[in-house]
């Protein structure tokens, strides 16, 4: 029997009981023996719950514990969580975790001293809930060079803005309604404003770089500023307004970016809705592929970290290798990408040619006092001076 210990014992965590439980039988066949939690770290007492007597406060029982092979993190946050994992790999555990924000500050870090301590540090969970994309990326995709990563990594997002598609509501409005269904955080910063995707794409940048991304080098642009308005222009032109993560390859590195951005029906994720989750990836050889399911949510998520936990169990004593170096990778400026702008601004249609020449306007219905089009194709910077010359702009959502 393998034992193992639970850090967190939250949404995640409680769910990674409940699917070891619900499913004990098929996971034990394909381990070749039963897993088992032995321990539950948590702040707090969970009086009457099957697993009160497992609990523990102090993370140094776990690591003193050599009956202990595999741990599960499911805190959240840098710290105290690095200091945890750190410590249960330097004892020789193999740990797996949901936490992106500790994946993408810390995996480089961490992935080196599990290969030392010849254990596993494993974070399928940490990106996309339930799509097994890390794992495609580390085991499915190895004969190819990835070209290009783009997703839809956050389904509070996603939700928000499908909401506001349907109903064209504006975003205050939606963001009441996923608060209350539970889908966006009381302090919903980190969905709204793009950062939890961004620390996502840093993860899978990482990993098909093989070197250490800085996601705070990642230009990130969130949801707050889309509005009502801006459906109406989208469904004039047959769009739909999705929050992209982006990373393409240019040259020797890779151009990283999030933001808004319009998708035509023929675009892969046009259709991917409400909480759902996609990744979009281009292999040289491969051609295109797409990963598709419940990017959130207590089972699905816990589905993830129960698939790495097996992978482990199936791997005591052996390290798999994970190409993702400490070195930094230095990001191409995302300002010399070249793509197509649709643009709302309050000046007209000829002092618009003039500072932007050739470009399609497009007229919504309901919207008055403004005009709006699309530019040709340019670099990022070419748009930021011409729309700073232009003035007077009230919105500019990219075209993927």
């Amino acid at each position: 029997m393998i034992k193992i210990a639970v850090m967190g014992y939250g949404t995640i965590g409680s769910g990674v009981v409940e699917v070891l439980e619900t499913n004990r039988d098929s996971i034990a066949k394909r381990v070749g023996e039963e897993v088992e939690v032995k321990y539950v770290l948590d702040l707090r007492d969970f009086p009457g719950d099957p697993i009160e007597k497992k609990i523990v406060h102090d993370y140094k029982e776990i690591a003193a514990d050599e009956e202990v092979k595999i741990v599960v993190e499911t805190m959240g946050g840098v710290e105290p969580a690095f200091t945890f994992v750190k410590t249960m790999l330097e004892a020789g555990k193999s740990v797996t975790t949901s936490n992106k924000a500790l994946v993408a500050e810390k995996g480089a870090e961490l992935i080196a001293i599990a290969k030392e301590k010849k254990a596993n540090f494993m974070f399928e969970a940490s990106v996309g809930g339930g799509i097994p994309i890390i794992r495609s990326i580390n085991a499915c995709l190895t004969a190819d060079k990835i070209e290009e990563i783009t997703g839809i990594l956050n389904g509070t997002t996603n939700y928000m803005l499908t909401k506001m598609s349907n109903e064209g509501s504006e975003f205050d409005d939606v963001l009441k309604d996923a608060q209350a269904k539970g889908y966006a955080e009381k302090d919903p910063t980190a969905d709204v404003e793009g950062y939890d995707a961004c620390r996502k794409i840093a993860i899978l940048t990482s990993l098909v770089a093989g070197q250490q991304v800085d996601f705070e080098k990642i230009h990130t642009e969130g949801i707050t500023k889309v509005s009502a308005v801006d459906f109406k222009y989208a469904k004039k032109m047959g769009k739909s307004i999705k929050l992209l993560a982006t990373s393409k390859k240019t040259g020797d590195s890779y151009s990283a970016m999030v933001a808004p951005h319009l998708l035509a029906p023929e675009h892969p994720l046009y259709n991917v809705n409400d909480v759902f989750n996609a990744v979009f990836v281009h292999g040289n050889v491969l051609g295109d592929a797409m990963f598709y399911g419940s990017g959130a949510g207590k089972l699905p998520t816990a589905s993830a970290v129960v698939a790495d936990v097996v992978d482990m169990a199936k791997h005591l004593g052996k390290n798999i290798p994970v190409e993702w170096s400490t070195e930094e990778l230095a990001l191409e400026d995302y300002k010399n990408t070249e793509k197509q702008f649709f643009v709302r601004t309050s000046v007209d249609e000829a002092a618009v040619k003039e500072v932007f020449g050739d470009v399609t306007f497009v007229k919504a219905d309901g919207v008055a006092g403004e005009t709006g089009f699309v530019t040709g194709t340019m670099s990022e910077a070419d748009y930021e001076e011409k729309a700073a010359k232009l003035g007077n702009v009230l919105q500019m959502i990219r075209l993927a």
